[in-house]
């Protein structure tokens, strides 16, 4: 009888991971061996990337999973190498090219197609997504041949920026900053449709999520290398998710009662969304927004969270 191999004890572990996710790993199996590595009992990524793309997934272990959403919802910044002359099924270097075009384009013409995307646009979500249609993934559809129709999504693209253009290979490399929902794919091929010779998405990388960056990141080969200590180091408190945002500081008996969930009073201006701190030195309690001069909760730290990353803070300092 085969010997079982010794389960190995999960941990609490409360944080952000900034995983650089390589080229042909899904976001789910990517977190998945983050999860591993870290012993964690709890975690989660904050948006998926394609397994043709790279670059930027934060993962969130514990506490800081109570907070994906705000990365899920906040803009992205990608950098795209769009292939030009070649339009392929599904619209990446993936797809077998079903239709090629010559390309003759100037500096002026490649400025003047990214800069007429730049604003709210429309787009369909392309059919090899994982957006549902009647529970299914379009991709599933797309693989057994089947086209449905989809609606077309606003969506905001605040900058295309050109960052380089090859016209031996007739790839265009453009730093793309946008909002959520915003395929990247469909934007190469819509580029390509308004040069007038088509393209298609080549390599993607994520660089920026909301208010965290590609900068510091770590691949899984390099995480792999280090120890259990060194690995910790690399934990980003919650909070780093919400580093746009207002804060606001409350005295200890205040910050008991909004760990509880009570309203209070304060003398602040009605915001949207503040992440709230108890007194110094102490760690995040959870964010909420301000109305009508009332603090009222809106995502919480339990007391036991709070205390952890209080002593994580105290054995770093």
């Amino acid at each position: 009888m085969p010997s079982q191999r010794p389960r190995v004890p999960r941990r609490a572990l409360h944080g952000v991971l900034l995983l650089d996710k390589p080229v042909g790993l899904s976001s789910n199996d990517a977190l998945q061996k983050a999860k591993r590595l870290f012993r964690a009992e709890k975690a989660g990524h904050t948006g998926t990337l394609d397994p043709l793309a790279s670059g930027l997934l934060p993962i969130c272990f514990g506490a800081a999973t109570k907070f994906s959403q705000v990365s899920l919802d906040a803009d992205k910044a990608y950098t795209a190498v769009l292939r030009l002359g070649q339009r392929t099924a599904g619209g990446d270097r993936e797809g077998e090219v079903i239709e090629e075009r010559p390309v003759d384009v100037t500096a002026e013409q490649l400025a003047a197609a990214c800069a007429a995307f730049v604003g709210q646009i429309d787009q369909v979500p392309p059919m090899h997504s994982a957006l549902k249609k009647d529970g299914k993934a379009l991709y599933e559809y797309a693989r057994a041949g089947i086209e449905v129709e989809r609606e077309a999504r606003r969506v905001t693209i605040h900058a295309v920026d050109i960052l380089a253009w090859d016209d031996s290979a007739l790839e265009l490399t453009v730093a793309v900053r946008c909002s959520k929902g915003t395929y990247i794919r469909t934007l190469a091929e819509d580029i390509g449709e308004r040069l007038g010779c088509g393209a298609h998405l080549a390599a993607l990388r994520r660089t920026e999520t909301g208010s965290v960056t590609l900068a510091g990141a770590i691949t899984l080969d390099a995480l792999a290398a280090l120890d259990e200590p060194a690995r910790d180091a690399l934990i980003h408190p919650p909070d780093c998710l919400l580093a746009g945002w207002p804060q606001l500081r409350l005295a200890e008996a205040e910050a008991a009662r909004f760990l509880s969930g009570l309203r209070r009073r304060v003398n602040e201006p009605d915001q949207p969304a503040v992440r709230v701190y108890g007194p110094e030195p102490a760690a995040f309690l959870g964010s909420a927004h301000i109305s009508a001069g009332e603090l009222i909760a809106d995502r919480l730290l339990s007391p036991i969270e709070v205390q952890a990353l209080i002593q994580v803070t105290e054995s770093t300092t």
